[in-house]
């Protein structure tokens, strides 16, 4: 096959990501599970409310239920009963009648109000009322919160801690969820060891699979480790068929650019359709995407920085397809720069940056320094990226940049 990278010119990203969204297809298997296991799982229903929530009208206070029209003759009222939370007041309580009544608890339906047990004086069953009330103070109307028969939760969406307790006050028991996307890790190189290994000359520590594993779990997904394969043909061919095999999609970092890794370029293109390219973003210029015979295949740059925005900006949002889930939704603000910014046109640039408040209340961004693609600490010190368009040339101080802010993902 053609390889991308012997073409001349640069895919341009969005095209570069129009290209791999097209080619995946999400999940489609589902199973029930209960809501306690259910966290970060994407539904594969649609939830609407059975109930009313709350179901009764309650307090929101501590206090006094009562009619508002019994004060038309008089502001002391005769204490006839009391409704607490789980234990609401049976009797009837007529005009010129109050009950105690705590926060949560039940109003009867002959009382419209309640008033704080601050705002009250007691004598014995006799409570007078200090203030004058209106109608409906201090009550919590039965589905306030979410009505009968609402939708809740749409086909797609990922279950937060939030949402899982709403299924809870639902009285949901269990939600039919898409399975988990399994993800194989692949690191390849001679030069790579574990932290703990000790370095020989030219060595150095893996840190990819690190940051690729907690991203992944973090997004739900379960990661498969193959950990490091040595440059050798037969293992690396062998710890692809193994991961094809197994998961959904394989990810491997370094090997994807021209002259590098070429056992692995030449496993993928002997098991699989794969295409190298060279996107029209900077870090992360070589990336190979496709498929194998049974799974999808990112090949992510070998630099961190690199392999990191890559996996970020493109490969992420492929495998949240493949999830079945509702896209990714980042936050873009247009923000001032502090500093001249080093560019040349040709490429989209995510330059790591630090957004901040300055002393005229003003959201303001400026670099975090050298943005070279091995610098990892880059990213520990930015809390967003700095998005200059392909076409943009070098920023001048005070100019409006668009930024886009590290989501959970990263943080």
């Amino acid at each position: 096959m053609s390889d991308c990278c012997s073409v001349p010119g640069l895919l341009p990203f969005e095209d570069a990501l129009e290209n791999l969204l097209s080619q995946i297809t999400p999940v489609t298997e589902t199973l029930t599970i209960p809501i306690s296991q259910a966290l970060n799982y994407v539904l594969a229903q649609e939830i609407n409310s059975p109930l009313n929530v709350p179901n009764h009208d309650n307090s929101a206070m501590d206090g006094y239920a009562f009619a508002i029209e019994s004060f038309q003759t008089s502001k002391v009222l005769t204490l006839v009963g009391r409704s607490m939370a789980g234990s609401p007041f049976e009797g009837e309580c007529k005009l010129g009648e109050c009950i105690r009544i705590m926060t949560g608890a039940k109003i009867p339906e002959s009382c419209d109000s309640v008033e704080m047990q601050e705002n009250v004086q007691v004598d014995a069953d006799n409570i007078t009322f200090l203030n004058e009330k209106s109608p409906g103070s201090h009550v919590r109307k039965a589905g306030e919160d979410i009505q009968l028969g609402q939708p809740v939760f749409s086909l797609g969406h990922k279950l937060s801690a939030v949402d899982i307790g709403i299924l809870s006050s639902l009285g949901i028991s269990a939600v039919k969820v898409y399975r988990q996307v399994k993800v194989a890790l692949i690191s390849t190189g001679d030069e790579l060891k574990l932290p703990g290994q000790v370095l020989a000359s030219g060595d150095i520590y893996e840190s990819n699979s690190f940051v690729l594993r907690g991203m992944l779990e973090k997004l739900h997904i379960e990661v498969i480790d193959f950990g490091i394969v040595e440059d050798d043909f037969d293992l690396i061919k062998a710890a692809f068929v193994s991961a094809d095999k197994q998961a959904d999609a394989v990810i491997s970092s370094g090997g994807v650019s021209v002259g590098e890794a070429d056992y692995t370029k030449t496993v993928l293109d002997d098991l699989g359709e794969i295409g190298f390219w060279k996107i029209a973003m900077k870090p992360g210029k070589p990336f190979a995407f496709g498929k194998l015979p049974n799974s999808i295949f990112f090949g992510l740059p070998g630099n961190p920085v690199s392999a990191l925005v890559t996996f970020h900006q493109l490969a992420m949002l492929g495998l949240t397809k493949m999830q079945n889930a509702e896209p990714l939704k980042r936050t873009h603000l247009k923000v001032k720069c502090v500093k001249d910014l080093k560019k040349s046109p040709g490429r989209m640039d995510f330059q790591r940056g630090v957004l901040s408040i300055n002393d005229q209340g003003e959201n303001v961004v400026e670099s975090t320094g050298s943005q070279g693609s091995g610098i990892l600490s880059s990213l520990v010190q930015a809390n967003c990226f700095i998005v200059l368009p392909a076409a943009q040339g070098r920023v001048n101080a005070g100019e409006v940049v668009t930024v886009q802010l590290f989501d959970q993902f990263i943080i």
